[in-house]
Formats: structure tokens, C-alpha cells, sequence
């Protein structure tokens, strides 16, 4: 069950990137398939990140220093996948408008979803 939560959340931050490209301008992707392939990479991109600077420094961190590197990670994503181009405003921008959906919209990283303990609560804070 929880590679059926994985996926969803990817078809969802796809779908969440696809709004975004229509809202934002300067950030232009090239259909579904460039869409999910883009989530898959700004979730790797996330994770190796984490792994090296710790929580606070990837795009899935609050605060300006996730939200910089979330602009940054998106920027550099379209050198990586086919059918996207966004300019550095574009990633600017369309990581705020990717905030601002997750305030009402919110979607647990792969990183949340592991921290749960059986019972279902996360872990506390290391």
C-alpha cells in the first residue's frame, strides 16, 4: 500500500506542476509525461540534498532557504528533463505559487510518509 500512497503523490505533484506551468509565466512543461518526470526529479533532487545538507536546505524545508533551494532545484531540473523550460523567474515564481498550493493543498513528501511509526504518529525531531 504505501508504493500506491508514493505514486498518487507523484500523479499529484505532476498535476500540481501542470497548474503551475498554466498559472506561471516563464515555466512552460511539455505535458503530463514531462510533468511526472519532473516531480520524480525535484523529489530525487530533495532527497540527495537532504541527505548531504540535512532537512532545513531541501526544497521540502519552510523558510526562505527552502524556498530558494526549491527555486533553484526546479531551475536546474529542466536540464534534466524534455519539454520543460523555465527561466530563473519562472522557478522563482513557480516555487511560490508551489507554496501557496501547498497551504491549502497539502501533500506529505516521501520523506514524512517514512517517518511514521506504526501506530501511525511521526517521530519527533532530531
Amino acid at each position: 500500500m504505501q508504493f500506491l500512497g508514493a505514486v498518487v503523490r507523484f500523479i499529484v505533484a505532476a498535476l500540481v506542476l501542470m497548474v503551475v506551468g498554466w498559472i506561471v509565466p516563464q515555466f512552460e512543461i511539455g505535458g503530463f509525461w514531462s510533468a511526472l518526470l519532473l516531480a520524480l526529479v525535484i523529489a530525487a533532487a530533495g532527497w540527495v540534498l537532504e541527505g548531504i545538507f540535512g532537512r532545513k536546505i531541501t526544497p521540502f524545508g519552510r523558510g526562505i532557504v527552502g524556498f530558494l533551494t526549491s527555486a533553484a532545484v526546479i531551475w536546474l531540473a529542466q536540464f534534466i528533463v524534455g519539454g520543460v523550460e523555465v527561466s530563473v523567474i519562472g522557478a522563482i515564481l513557480a516555487a511560490l505559487v508551489i507554496g501557496i498550493i501547498d497551504l491549502f493543498i497539502p501533500v506529505s513528501t516521501p520523506f514524512e510518509a517514512g517517518s511514521r511509526n506504526k501506530d501511525g504518529d511521526r517521530e519527533k525531531a532530531r
